[in-house]
């Protein structure tokens, strides 16, 4: 997937804003006022940082090599997917899809409602 791929997939998220929070312009995706992706523009190696499951993270990292502990995040959480090696696009939509329902799941009961209100009169 390329970088473009990623933004359109985040963007299909029920909820989903595109936000530049740093002195870096770099793309988070959001839902409410969270984070499930970031991509990583300005490197040498296209990438993204998703959120995953912690009980379950180290076993993904140790399955992919093109996957490393989240760079500049919580390592407990987050992960870094290089987006230039031999990782299927399948796969990497599931991890968006993973992060995205993270994040989602960890809103309040409200601010979950809300997102549900906006994409359902959107």
């Amino acid at each position: 997937m390329t970088k473009e791929d990623i933004r359109a997939y985040c963007m299909k998220k029920k909820g989903a804003i595109e936000d530049q929070p740093f002195s870096t312009p770099v793309p988070v995706f959001k839902v409410s006022d969270k984070m499930f992706a970031l991509l990583n523009i300005h490197e040498d190696r296209p990438s993204v940082n998703l959120k995953y499951r912690k009980d379950s993270i180290e076993a993904l990292r140790q399955m992919h090599e093109e996957i490393i502990p989240g760079y500049h995040m919580n390592k407990s959480w987050w992960n870094t997917i290089y987006l230039d090696g031999q990782l299927e696009d399948a796969l990497i939509m599931d991890l968006i899809d993973t992060s995205y329902e993270l994040v989602f799941n960890s809103l309040t009961k409200k601010k979950q409602k809300a997102v549900n209100e906006i994409e359902s009169n959107g």
